[in-house]
Parts: structure tokens; sequence; C-alpha cells
């Protein structure tokens, strides 16, 4: 089941996402997703260490989405050989526990990686957070792509669509 399609040309799918990046906490990285007119979405921005910084991210606004019955998620993107996280909401809160997979991304090839709902980690404000429950796929309240690893520099991730796996 197709959760997001980044591919039609009205650029639709990309509205209701929104920058939270390291500026939360002082730093000053940018960064957005945008619709590309070669029929996928950007993420892209810079990372800056300034400040105590080092990371940029976008999320969904918080609206529940019920997905028990599925396997996890798939997500199809190319990226710049980066480090990229992809993260789930367990709470409608704005700063609630995040469930959260990291992956490494291609800058030649669109990839599909497949993330089964075992593969997310609780974490909170960046640390993991064990004493969290598990994820339950029925209560998922958003979605969410942030850089990783401090790396200062320009990024680009482009995504064609984030998915739903089958059972």
């Amino acid at each position: 089941m197709v959760l997001f399609e980044f591919t039609e040309p009205s650029g639709a799918a990309v509205r209701g996402w929104s920058a939270v990046g390291d500026r939360v906490m002082g730093g000053v990285s940018s960064g957005a997703l945008r619709h590309d007119p070669g029929g996928f979405a950007v993420f892209e921005g810079e990372v800056s260490l300034a400040y105590g910084g080092g990371f940029a991210s976008v999320r969904t606004e918080p609206r529940l989405v019920a997905l028990s019955g599925f396997a996890g998620i798939e997500l199809r993107a190319r990226g710049d050989g980066r480090t990229y996280k992809l993260h789930l909401r367990g709470d409608p809160d704005f700063d609630a526990v995040l469930y959260t997979v990291r992956f490494e991304t291609s800058a030649d090839r669109f990839d599909d990686l497949r993330f089964p709902w075992g593969a997310f980690r609780p974490t909170f404000r960046g640390r993991a957070a064990p004493q969290a429950p598990p994820l339950d796929p029925a209560r998922i309240f958003g979605f969410g792509l942030m850089t990783e690893g401090r790396r200062a520099g320009p990024f680009r991730l482009e995504i064609a669509r984030i998915s739903a796996l089958r059972g």
C-alpha cells in the first residue's frame, strides 16, 4: 500500500512535511523536502556542526495511520552515499518517542529499502529509549527523514515513494 507517492506531477505529496532541524537546540543546519519535476521528492540542505548542531530532518504532521496487517515499511530512494534515518512517530505529541531505522544510500541508483517492524528502534531526542514499548503498527502518527552521523556538508536524498509492506 502506497503511503506517499512523490512521482505525481503536482507535488502534492510533499505538502504537510515540515523541517525540524538542529535549530531546536541552537544549531544552524538547514533542510527541507521539495518536489522535483523529475518525479520524486528531494530532502536536501546543509548540515553544520556549529553551535552544537549536526542534523537536519523533515516530518509529516501528526495523523493516525493504522498499519496493522502489514509487515513494515518500504522506501524507494536514491541518496548521496550518506547514512539517513527513517522514523515513525508512535504518539501524536511533538516531543514523543520515535521509532527509527538507519539506512545507507547509493548515489547512482534508486534502491527499494525494506524495513520490517522489528528493525525500528525506539529513540527519544536522538538517544536509545529501551524503556519505550515496542512499535505498534496500528498506532503510527507520522513519518520523518533525518540525516545521520553529525557529518557536516551538503546532503541530498531523493524519494520516489514510501509504502507499507504486505505481511
